[in-house]
C-alpha cells in the first residue's frame, strides 16, 4: 500500500492509477516496467559504465535498471576481474552501494565511474565456509571408509567366535584382529565431526570397543582352556607314574625277610 505522500506524488505525475506505479529501493516512485516495451526504450535504458579495479578499467554495458548485486553488475565483473561475487565491493561517489540497489535509483548514468574493491571480510568468511564444507566432506568420506572396514572386521570376529566353540582358534588369530580394531579406534579418535557426523563417529567407536571386548573374552576363555588341559595332562602323567610304581617288580614291593639271628661260635681245639 502507498502512503498518502506517495499517493500525492503519483497524482502529481498526472496518473491516478496506483497499479501502474511502484516504489523502488530508496523510496523513489517510478512507473512499473512493462515487458512489452519497444526496442527504442530498451536501447535508451542501456548505459555504459567504467569500473576501476586496481590499475585497470573495465567498460561494462548494462541496463540502467540492473542492480549492483550478484545477479547483474557483480556477476558481469566476475569474468574480467576474476573476483568472486561475494568478494566484490562496489563504490560509487565514495559510498559503498548495496547489492540490492538499482543503478538508476542510485543515479548511475551513462559514463559513470565506479570503483571495485575486494571485500576482505567477506572473502575470509567465504573461504572459512568453504574450508568447513571441505572438511565436512572429508570427515564424511573417512567415516564411510572406516565403517566399511569395521563391518568387515565384525564379520571376522563373528567367525572367530564360531570357531572358538570348536576350540580351533589360535592366539595369532585373536591378536591380529585385536590389533586391527585398535588401529581403527585410533583412526576414529583422530576424526573430529559435528552434529550427525559426530554421532556416526561415536557409534563406530562403540562398535569397535564392543568387538575388542569380545576378543578379550575369547582370549581369556582360550587361556583358561589351555590351563585346564595342562593341569589335566599333568594329573594324568602323575597318575601314570604312580601306577607304574605300584605295578612294578613284586620282589621290590615285598619287604625284606630277616632270618632269626644265629650266634655262631667257633670252638677251637687246642693241642698240647
Amino acid at each position: 500500500m502507498f502512503s498518502s505522500s506517495r499517493r500525492g506524488d503519483i497524482v502529481g505525475h498526472g496518473n491516478t492509477d496506483i497499479s501502474e506505479w511502484e516504489v523502488r529501493p530508496g523510496g523513489m516512485v517510478v512507473q512499473k516496467r512493462s515487458p512489452d516495451v519497444n526496442q527504442n526504450f530498451t536501447s535508451k535504458s542501456t548505459i555504459k559504465v567504467r569500473v576501476k579495479y586496481g590499475s585497470s578499467y573495465h567498460h561494462i554495458q548494462i541496463s540502467s535498471h540492473a542492480s549492483f548485486g550478484a545477479g547483474e553488475l557483480k556477476k558481469i565483473l566476475t569474468e574480467p576481474t576474476g573476483l568472486h561475487i561475494q568478494d566484490q565491493k562496489l563504490i560509487y561517489k565514495n559510498k559503498e552501494r548495496d547489492s540490492k540497489s538499482y543503478l538508476d535509483v542510485e543515479r548511475v548514468k551513462d559514463g559513470s565511474k565506479l570503483v571495485l574493491l575486494v571485500d576482505i571480510e567477506s572473502r575470509e568468511r567465504r573461504i572459512l565456509e568453504k574450508l568447513k564444507i571441505i572438511k565436512k566432506e572429508k570427515t564424511s568420506k573417512s567415516l564411510t571408509e572406516i565403517k566399511l572396514k569395521v563391518d568387515k572386521l565384525c564379520k571376522n570376529v563373528a567367525a572367530l567366535e564360531a570357531d572358538a566353540s570348536t576350540g580351533v582358534i589360535t592366539e595369532l588369530d585373536v591378536e591380529t584382529l585385536t590389533e586391527n580394531l585398535m588401529r581403527t579406534l585410533i583412526a576414529l579418535d583422530e576424526i573430529y565431526g559435528e552434529g550427525e557426523l559426530e554421532l556416526q563417529r561415536r557409534e563406530s567407536v562403540r562398535r569397535v570397543q564392543k568387538h575388542i571386548e569380545t576378543l578379550d573374552m575369547l582370549r581369556m576363555t582360550r587361556q583358561n582352556s589351555i590351563t585346564l588341559k595342562k593341569d589335566e595332562n599333568k594329573r594324568k602323567v602323575n597318575y601314570g607314574v604312580e601306577f607304574q610304581k605300584r605295578q612294578g617288580n613284586p620282589k621290590q614291593q615285598q619287604p625284606m625277610q630277616h632270618s632269626d639271628s644265629v650266634v655262631v661260635t667257633t670252638k677251637w681245639e687246642t693241642f698240647d
